[in-house]
Parts: structure tokens; sequence; C-alpha cells
């Protein structure tokens, strides 16, 4: 949620960074500022009655003692009451719309973004040379299903289009690579959360989901609660709630978790034949960094989620580069956003397996999550950052494909050996 004041002091500044995120809100933060006028107005006059209203019922006894007529006053008393009870009524339709239309907007982008589209990504940096072959290289499709890594077909018998089934030495490098990630969150000082995989609105509306795209997430109807549960599609909704409406400590911050979950999205792949497999799914495996931390402290944070991505990449070999998103392509709780992005051969080109994020106190307003300074004893809203640390979906086929050698068998990553029993090389049985 964007600070009110930040609005009020600069109205066109505030519109223009939505149109850098290419989002038409003129409207919207107009109405906002008409509607807090009018909020402001309607609590003012409702103070002004009930002051009224205390003066005079402090009148009634010694009125009565000296034998004056009372029932004017009480009349008065009865108008104030009515006047009130409506003006409760009116404030409460505008704070409805205010807060309907607060929660609409997206954060701000940060102000060194590049207006504009995914066009605008900037690569900041590359690390290794891209992966060549002597061979003519396989699909990742093709090499998983003869090695027997993934059931592609059961999947679909199982659950539909978009889901996949890992078996055998498949599901063993799949887990290799989730404790991979986990060892070395653990050996940097992060914390693990195993989350609940079912969430109700308030973790989506905090996190800067709901209401815009709550249509896009896997709802759940249970017939005993009439309350609104979904299944989480990443970990970020619910790390995001773990303080909602607290107060911490300054003392406490900051605060760096990661957790394990699948990954639950109704949005899956296209149809073309570059996206087959699972590069893009309806559930996925990811293991996602988040912090919380002071607004001074917000920047290093930011750099610290960034290097602990490449390293993760770095770890597994790949050619990567690091990308400073466009404002308009960052997602609309973020004001800032770095990809990690590898090559997956049958792709020809470069695939997001990280995207860190720092929202800056977007998500803090929303969830009421402040901290308590120690300099002057006021709280202040926390800062929240993000990051993928990592995704496996893409890793999984660009690690296929990428140590793939001619006779169809694939080199397993140095650091995953450890947990495959030594295995160096999984071949065809």
């Amino acid at each position: 949620m964007i600070d009110i004041k930040r609005i009020k002091d600069n109205p066109e500044a505030v519109k223009a960074g939505f149109r850098a995120k290419e989002v038409d809100c003129d409207e919207a933060v107009d109405r906002i500022l008409e509607l807090d006028a009018a909020r402001r107005a309607a609590i003012a006059e409702t103070e002004a009655m009930k002051a009224e209203q205390n003066k005079v019922s402090k009148q009634i006894p010694q009125l009565k003692k000296a034998g004056e007529d009372v029932a004017p006053i009480f009349a008065r008393m009865g108008e104030l009451k009515t006047a009130i009870a409506a003006n409760d009524e009116k404030l409460g339709t505008i704070e409805a719309e205010y807060r309907t239309l607060m929660l609409s907007l997206p954060n701000l982008p940060d102000p060194d973004l590049t207006p504009g589209g995914k066009e605008n990504n900037e690569p900041l940096r590359y690390y290794g040379e891209p992966h060549k072959f002597d061979f003519e290289p396989k699909h990742h499709v093709d090499l998983c299903t003869d090695l027997g890594l993934i059931d592609y077909e059961r999947g679909v018998k199982l659950a539909g289009s978009g889901f996949w089934l890992y078996k055998g030495m498949g599901a063993r490098l799949e887990w290799a690579l989730l404790n991979y990630f986990m060892d070395c969150h653990l050996a940097d000082g992060y914390e693990m959360v195993m989350l609940p995989h079912m969430l109700e609105y308030k973790c989506g509306e905090t996190a800067g989901q709901f209401p815009k795209f709550a249509d896009e997430v896997y709802k759940i109807e249970n017939p005993t609660d009439d309350r609104m549960h979904f299944m989480l599609p990443t970990a970020e909704t619910a790390l995001a709630s773990l303080y909602r409406d607290e107060i911490l400590p300054e003392s406490m911050l900051p605060r760096k978790f990661f957790a394990y979950t699948p990954c639950f999205r109704r949005e899956a792949g296209s149809h073309r034949a570059d996206e087959r497999g699972m590069v893009r799914g309806h559930q996925f495996n990811k293991i996602e960094m988040f912090q919380y931390t002071l607004p001074e402290k917000s920047d290093e944070a930011f750099e610290e989620l960034v290097t602990k991505a490449e390293n993760l990449v770095k770890g597994l070999g790949f050619h990567f580069r690091t990308v400073k998103l466009a404002a308009g392509d960052c997602s609309a709780s973020m004001a800032r956003t770095y990809d990690i992005e590898i090559q997956i051969p049958s792709m020809n080109g470069y695939k997001e397996v990280s995207s860190v994020s720092n929202a800056r106190d977007y998500q803090a307003r929303r969830g009421n999550i402040r901290f308590r300074r120690e300099a002057t004893g006021k709280p202040e809203f926390v800062h929240t950052l993000n990051g993928s640390g990592l995704a496996t979906s893409r890793i999984f086929p660009a690690m296929v494909e990428q140590n793939q050698r001619a006779d169809g068998s694939i080199v397993v990553p140095e650091v995953l050996r450890k947990y495959l029993g030594g295995l160096e090389v999984i071949e065809k049985k």
C-alpha cells in the first residue's frame, strides 16, 4: 500500500511513477484524494457533534436543578444522535471505497528504473560462457524420458495438463537440488521455516496479490468455513504475513528466512514447442528467501539476496546473466527486481530462474507490520524483500540439457553428488 502522505504531497509524481510501470492510475489517485478529504471532513464533523453532545449533557443536571425546561436540550440531543449515526454510515461507505482503491494501487517503482516493459530490461553482468556442443543436443523432455527421470504422461494422467511426475533418479536429483539450496541458506544464517500450503485471504492481500490477482490462484471451498482459502502460489505469500499486525523491537531486525514449498499456479505454459516439458507448470518446487529489515538497510539486504541467488547458480556451473528489470516488468507489489537468467539450450535464449525483489514498505503497510525505533520509541514500517533461492522447474531442464553427453547420459553437477551417494553420471539402464 502506498503512503497517503506521499500521494497528497506530490500526486503528479505518483501518477508518473505508475505510468512508468505502464499502469494508468490517474483517476484512482484523484478519487483517493477526494475520498481522503471527504473522510477527514466527515470525521471532523462527527467529532464536533460529539463534543457538543458531551458539553450539553453536562449542563442537563444543572438546568434541572435550577428548574429550567430541558425538553429543547433533549430534542437537540436526539438530533445530534441521529446526525452522528448518519455521518458514521456515510464515513463507513467512504472508508470502504477508499480502502479498496488504496489496495488496488501497485507499488511505485524505484526512481532509477527505466520506464516501460521488458523490452527495456537491462542486463547488468554475465557469468561464464554459453554452453557449446560438438554433437546434436537433445531436448530435456527426451533426455528425462529416455533416462527415466520424469514421467510426463502419468503426471497428466494424475492431475491433467501442466503437471509431471518425478521418479527414480529424477526424484532424487530434484531433492538433491533442494538440499543443496537449503544447505547454502543455512550456512548463511537464514532460518528455515516450514509453512502451511493452504492460506487464507489476508495473506494474499498483505503480499499484494489480492484483490487484483485473486482469480489467478487455486481457491479451496470448505463447507464448514466461509473464509476464502487458497493454495499458496509462492512461499512469499505466507512469509510476508509472519508478523502481520505486530510491532517488532528494532533489535530483532533483520529477520532472514527461507522456506521450501511446492508452488501452485493456475497460469501455466503456452503451447509453443520451446515451452514443452517442465519450464512452466501448475505445480513446481521452490526455495524462497525472505527478509524483514530496517528501511535504511533495505538496499544492502537487496544486494545480499541477489548475491546469494547468483552464488547458487554459479555453484551448479551455469552460465547466466543478472538483469535489472524495467519498471513495467516488475510485479505489482515490487519497487525493484533483478532476475537471474540462465540458458536452456532448446529454448534458444535466457530464462529466469530467480527473481529478487524489494517491496520497500508496500507489503508492511498492507499487513501493518512495524518495528519500534529505539532512538525515538515510535513505530515505523519495516521493509520486506524476497528472492527465489531457487525454483527447480527451470534449473532441472537447464541442468539436464547443458550437462548431457553425446551418448545421452547426464553429468551430475559436483555440488549435488554428495546427496546422490557420490554418483557422477546418470546413464540409461
